[in-house]
Formats: structure tokens, C-alpha cells, sequence
């Protein structure tokens, strides 16, 4: 039996060629395999007979048939959630550090999907196919906090029209290098995939999406140089908040990918930066919701200790 697989395009995969997109969800395919079934016309985008150097763009509807054994099994499995609220259409959650949203390429258990796959049964979203399903958008594997997780179809397209709308309310705290002397900042710059390095965004004012993001001081620690930041954000970017900190000369603490070159006493897996609040207008009842995750024990702890 041929098994259907559906996906939305989001905008860590924007611009990348379909044969490349396919290979990174899927890596039980070979690259063969995958330029095979372009070439058979098994792959659409939007409904339209993919090549395999086709570019695809954020919202792309990718179809593809397959044999159901090339497809991997994603299992339900037994780890516990932090839920900050649930009802039988939406599910928020507080994710931990070193948990990976998404299975992907090579990573197919103790992601946030496998976890909520368990919670949830069969009452999740089938919209963006057995990779993600209840899945409409992510944070970064070493950033915590909240992320929505939809049960059913019709809560999906609710939040996804919500994002693309830029009507949902999403506050990030973060520490970052040095001391910012203005109480609040915007920083309005395009953020696209990275020239020098494919596995990197930058602020791209040729090929970048509009990203805006603004800055509120909370508190400055002079002596350590460092600054506790509110983070809100205008657009949702793929690493938006920490291009648009380094763009400014002030990336986060922990930042390996966009804090090269600073260093610390601090001995941290990742950036400083936490998902602590979520507003959104309920798919279904239509009343606004807002959610607030606690900041995690290790950023308490940073900002006990920093003076």
C-alpha cells in the first residue's frame, strides 16, 4: 500500500531545493531514491509536478507518495511534559533544555513529538504528516519554554493562520553579552539563509524575510557585562532572536552559533534564552488565551549569581 505524505514548508527550509528538503525529513531515502521519485512525478508543490531543483518558499504544500516501508516509524513514548495548559483542541507545553522539537533526519525518538504522541494518542494533527504531527511551529532544541501543540486539524490551521499573521504574542527572556545602554530597542533587519554557511541564518538584506524584533531592558549587571532582556517577537524567523542579539553586537550567553569568539565562566549547553509567554485567540471558543512558563532552574541560578 503506497503511504501519503503531506507537508507545509516552514521557514528553516525556505529557499532550499525540494530533492535537499525531502533528504533532511527523511533519511531512510537515498538521495537516488528521492531524485527517482521526483523524476517518476510522485512529488508536487502546491499541486504542481516537482523537479528535483526546485526551490521551495514557507507555506509550500509538498505531496508525495511512497512505499509505506521507506517511511519511519515514529513511536509514542513515555517522557514526561511540563503542560502549562491543556484543553481537547490545544496543548501548551513548558519544553525543557536538549530536547529536539521534531523528529528529523537520523533523530527519530525522545523529541517532543514522540513525547506528546504518547500524551495525546491519536488526538493530534495530521496536517504536517507522520514526522510532525500536532506540530505548528518549533523553538531551538537548547531554548526552553512554551510551544503550542495542536490536537486536530481545524485547531492547526487556526494557529498557523495566527502566525502567519503575526497576531500571536511571543515573549522571550535572555541574557546576553554586554551592557545595553538603551531601556528598549527595535531591531528591524531581514533575516535569511546565511552565504557563507548553509546551516546558519544572517541578516540578509538581499535574499532575507522582514524580521523585526523588539527589546526591553530588565535589568544590567555592569560588573559582569552582561544584560537580562525581554525578547518580543513582531515575526517568527528561524533563530530570529539570536541573529537579530548578534546583529546588534549583544548575542546571547551560550550562543555557540552567533556568539563566536565570546566566552564565559559560565559553563551552559546552549543559548539563554527562554519561551515565557504565549497569547493566542483559542481556535475554537475564540477567547484569548495567555500562557506563562516559568523561567528554568539554570537561568534562576544565572541570575542569582550574575552582579
Amino acid at each position: 500500500m503506497i503511504e501519503h505524505f503531506h507537508y507545509i514548508v516552514t521557514d528553516e527550509y525556505d529557499g532550499m531545493r525540494i530533492d535537499k528538503l525531502i533528504s533532511e525529513l527523511i533519511d531512510s531515502f537515498s538521495r537516488s531514491y528521492i531524485q527517482k521519485i521526483i523524476k517518476d512525478g510522485q512529488v508536487t508543490i502546491n499541486n504542481k509536478v516537482a523537479k528535483a531543483s526546485t526551490g521551495v518558499s514557507e507555506g509550500d504544500e509538498i505531496d508525495m507518495d511512497v512505499p509505506p516501508s521507506m517511511v519511519p516509524e515514529i513511536e509514542p513514548q513515555d517522557i514526561p511534559l511540563d503542560i502549562i495548559y491543556e484543553d481537547s483542541d490545544v496543548l501548551v507545553v513548558n519544553k525543557p533544555k536538549n530536547m529536539v522539537v521534531h523528529p528529523a533526519a537520523g533523530h527519530y525518538s525522545d523529541t517532543l513529538v514522540n513525547a506528546v504522541m504518547y500524551h495525546c494518542k491519536d488526538n493530534l494533527s495530521g496536517i504536517n504528516g507522520v514526522m510532525r504531527p500536532g506540530i505548528v511551529h518549533r523553538i531551538d532544541k537548547d531554548t526552553t519554554g512554551s510551544i503550542i501543540i495542536c490536537k486536530n486539524d481545524v485547531s492547526h490551521q487556526s494557529i498557523a493562520a495566527q502566525l502567519k499573521e503575526h497576531s500571536i504574542k511571543r515573549v522571550y527572556h535572555a541574557i546576553c553579552y554586554g551592557v545595553i545602554q538603551e531601556d528598549e530597542i527595535t531591531i528591524d533587519k531581514p533575516i535569511g539563509r546565511s552565504t557563507t554557511d548553509r546551516k546558519k541564518m544572517a541578516v540578509n538584506p538581499q535574499n532575507g524575510k522582514n524580521a523585526v524584533t523588539h527589546i526591553k531592558v530588565i535589568k544590567r549587571f555592569e560588573e559582569d557585562k552582561f544584560t537580562y532582556v525581554e525578547c518580543r517577537l513582531e515575526t517568527g524567523r528561524t533563530h530570529q532572536i539570536r541573529v537579530h542579539m548578534s546583529s546588534i553586537g549583544h548575542p546571547l550567553l551560550g550562543d555557540d552559533t552567533y556568539a563566536s569568539g565570546r566566552s564565559s565562566k559560565f559553563k551552559l549547553e546552549g543559548q539563554c534564552l527562554h519561551a515565557k509567554t504565549l497569547g493566542f485567540v483559542h481556535p475554537v471558543s475564540g477567547e484569548y488565551i495567555e500562557t506563562d512558563a516559568p523561567l528554568p532552574d539554570y537561568f534562576v541560578h544565572l541570575l542569582e549569581i550574575l552582579h
